[in-house]
């Protein structure tokens, strides 16, 4: 089995083996995938962090609203009286304004706290020291122990516009953030090795030889779409004939 040495950029990713034999079509879409579950992992932390401090997300048309505004536009937030947490909630206000202030309770906050460092441990950068390959059924399981503690902890589900909910099922919205920047597409992605790109029309042993013993640091981008000039001025040759 060939060791890849995954990078974004000069930043260590992860390891992962594959047979000299493999198809780059199939690998490259490997590596993208566990690239992004890897991402997918971190942005349900991240909100699941917020989730055992302050509470469920607050419907959009009351998110960054004061009391007043919201007693004034008489807003009311109706998943917040559905998706009460287990063993009852600690009010701790989110000065930000995302979410309802409604905590889980000491008990069920741990709960979620553990199962966060437990997902992260999974995933985490600190696996290429250990010299641990990471794959796409450890990156599920790390989403399933994540959504297992959301379910113990919220037995009434979350709303349907809680961004955790969302990842959960598929739809988040990271158009515009700089979370969706870091995602790459699987049809766009792009493995380089020793300056060459890595192209999925070949297998990994047309670059590598047949040792299966080899290791390569290979870096992950996305496909960079250049302008071309050429075809520029030519239309723009042909429209100035076209107008005279």
């Amino acid at each position: 089995m060939v060791l890849l040495h995954v990078k974004r950029g000069d930043e260590s990713q992860f390891l992962l083996q594959a047979p000299g034999s493999t198809e780059l079509e199939e690998l490259t879409v490997q590596v993208a995938r566990v690239y992004n579950g890897r991402l997918k992992v971190q942005r349900l932390c991240s909100e699941m962090e917020e989730l055992a401090e302050h509470g469920i997300f607050l419907p959009p048309n009351m998110q960054g609203l004061t009391d007043d505004q919201i007693e004034e536009l008489k807003l009311k937030d109706e998943w917040g009286e559905k998706c009460v947490p287990s063993g009852g909630a600690i009010f701790k206000k989110d000065d930000i304004g995302r979410r309802n202030g409604q905590a889980p309770n000491e008990k069920m906050k741990q709960v979620l706290k553990k199962t966060i460092e437990e997902a992260k441990a999974i995933i985490s950068k600190k696996q290429v020291e250990a010299g641990i390959c990471v794959t796409m059924e450890m990156v599920k399981d790390a989403l399933d122990q994540l959504r297992g503690a959301v379910m113990i902890v919220y037995p009434m589900g979350l709303p349907p516009y809680d961004p955790i909910r969302m990842e959960f099922e598929n739809k988040e919205d990271l158009s515009g953030t700089q979370a969706g920047l870091s995602v790459i597409k699987e049809s766009e992605a792009q493995l380089w090795w020793a300056a060459k790109e890595l192209r999925r029309t070949k297998k990994l042993s047309d670059y590598v030889g047949k040792n299966e013993k080899t290791k390569i640091i290979t870096k992950i981008q996305q496909v960079s779409f250049r302008f071309n000039m050429s075809v520029f001025f030519v239309i723009s040759l042909q429209t100035d004939k076209n107008v005279q």
